[in-house]
């Protein structure tokens, strides 16, 4: 006996939920590719303005295709580092601003010498200012 299946069966008919599952999926993967492509043509623009629409159309990708999940598991294994933001972006509720903050100060890291890193000093002292000015 050879596997047939369901929707191959004669007089399968795919329930309004299933169809509206795949439409769902369709329309993801659609508006990721178009996504990635705009972060594609914004990046040579000044500014890192291509960089987190990119990664947005990468979240998008993932939330609608198995195979690209898989090669996301793939590269979790291989270098978690780089993987985790997007991991954070995938949680039902993301963190977005931390996610940002956390990368812009991981690439000041990895650019600057610590002489000339800002951000953190430019988030400490704005923490003092809003602990001593708005919170009692």
């Amino acid at each position: 006996m050879t596997f047939v299946p369901t929707f191959l069966q004669p007089g399968f008919r795919p329930s309004g939920d299933a169809v509206a599952r795949v439409l769902r999926r369709a329309a993801y993967m659609v508006s990721g590719v178009i996504v990635v492509i705009l972060g594609v043509l914004i990046a040579p623009l000044p500014g890192p303005g291509g960089i987190p629409v990119i990664a947005l159309g990468l979240v998008l990708i993932l939330r609608s295709s198995f195979w690209a999940k898989r090669q996301f598991i793939r590269a979790q294994y291989a270098r978690p580092r780089f993987v985790y933001p997007f991991r954070r972006l995938l949680r039902r509720k993301p963190e977005i601003a931390p996610v940002f903050w956390q990368q812009a100060l991981r690439a000041e890291k990895l650019f600057l010498k610590s002489a000339h890193r800002r951000l953190a000093r430019v988030r400490r002292s704005s923490r003092r200012f809003w602990r001593r000015n708005f919170q009692r």
